[in-house]
């Protein structure tokens, strides 16, 4: 099932009756039923644990979220603990969540430098077998061939600090095990083991108004180009979109170009992994939760002015479970938790959700 237009409203649009409600007046409805309404989508990482866990958590996640993707239970780490072990509950757990709500799923991730367990990690430098790389593609994705919309079949294949002139990610267990070949082998296994699936090349810190993030995006836009001549079959670029308020520039007309830039190559672009870190911000969290808003309207109105783009995905809704929070990088050494998320620790829409409403309200398609 491919992420388009149609089957987008098609979906968003049983909301009331999955609810169990009639829809309420415009101005109260989900970010789910404003994103169908103007053709685009929202979608949320989730987790097994919280679903079956947190009541307040599952109403929002259906009430809010067009489309799901697994935080983590998609992962080779937690897939194929074992070399000839398949793990699939926490994944079947969360689709059948999805189908029961008419929402879409997408996979996160097959193919990354990090997450993967550790018989791989040790035997494929020593064996560069290739089987290693394809024979999963072939099992999970053949697996739930037909029921996810889409996959993310790389991950953070760029890193210029590593110095190649490709800007590729020399220390990837799978650059150094194959070459950059592994990206294209990668995209034309997943294609074949399900060819409805929308295929992503998915990338972190693009977004940056910094001489670091530029040579990310000069890179990425390279590796994309390399790869489209050579016809590996990939639909979408994925942006991550984790964004440092008060750490890292930002500027509207910068990530304009570059989406100008990935549109012009016929990709469509998803925001995958939205939120907004607030470490370094000041005290007051009033405050904060307005500059928070302020830099995720901007963003998200620059993103969606394109046609390309088809919507976005925060890595989860609420601050009460916000990974931010938990890595050091990010969370506040007085312990009070992160505020990038849409929704607070009781699942109160904040700021943030107002300005993403009004980003999905802006623009229709």
């Amino acid at each position: 099932m491919r992420l388009d237009r149609r089957h987008l409203v098609r979906s968003c649009l049983t909301l009331p009756l999955l609810m169990g409600r009639s829809a309420k007046a415009e101005d109260n409805e989900s970010l789910r039923v404003r994103a169908s309404r103007h053709a685009r989508i929202y979608g949320v990482a989730v987790t097994t644990e919280q679903l079956l866990s947190d009541v307040e958590y599952r109403k929002v996640i259906v009430r809010e979220a067009g489309i799901l993707v697994a935080e983590g239970e998609t992962k080779r780490n937690v897939l194929q603990p074992q070399r000839n072990l398949f793990n699939f509950s926490g994944t079947d757990a969360i689709l059948k969540f999805a189908q029961r709500n008419a929402q879409l799923m997408r996979g996160h991730t097959l193919v990354w430098h990090r997450a993967n367990p550790k018989w791989l990690t040790e035997e494929i430098i020593t064996t560069r077998d290739e089987k290693l790389l394809t024979s999963y593609i072939n099992a999970v994705v053949g697996r739930y061939r037909g029921q996810f919309n889409s996959w993310d079949v790389v991950n953070e294949a760029i890193e210029p600090e590593d110095g190649l002139s490709s800007g590729l990610r020399e220390q990837s267990i799978w650059f150094q095990a194959f070459g950059e070949t592994y990206i294209e082998t990668a995209f034309h296994c997943a294609r074949a083991a399900d060819p409805k699936a929308q295929l992503f090349y998915n990338e972190a810190n693009l977004e940056g108004d910094v001489a670091w993030s530029e040579r990310r995006r000069r890179a990425t836009i390279k590796l994309l180009e390399r790869l489209i001549s050579k016809g590996v079959p990939i639909d979408a670029l994925g942006i991550q979109g984790h964004l440092k308020a008060y750490r890292v520039k930002y500027s509207d007309d910068v990530f304009s170009r570059f989406l100008d830039d990935v549109a012009s190559l016929g990709l469509r672009i998803l925001i995958t992994e939205f939120d907004v870190a607030d470490a370094g911000g000041p005290e007051d969290y009033v405050q904060r939760d307005a500059d928070v808003a302020s830099l995720t309207r901007r963003f998200l109105d620059v993103a969606f002015s394109k046609p390309s783009v088809i919507g976005c995905l925060s890595w989860g809704i609420s601050d009460k479970y916000s990974w931010l929070s938990r890595d050091d990088r990010y969370k506040w050494p007085d312990g009070q938790p992160s505020r990038g998320l849409p929704f607070d620790q009781e699942f109160k829409q904040k700021p943030m959700w107002d300005a993403m409403v009004s980003a999905y309200d802006k623009t229709a398609l």
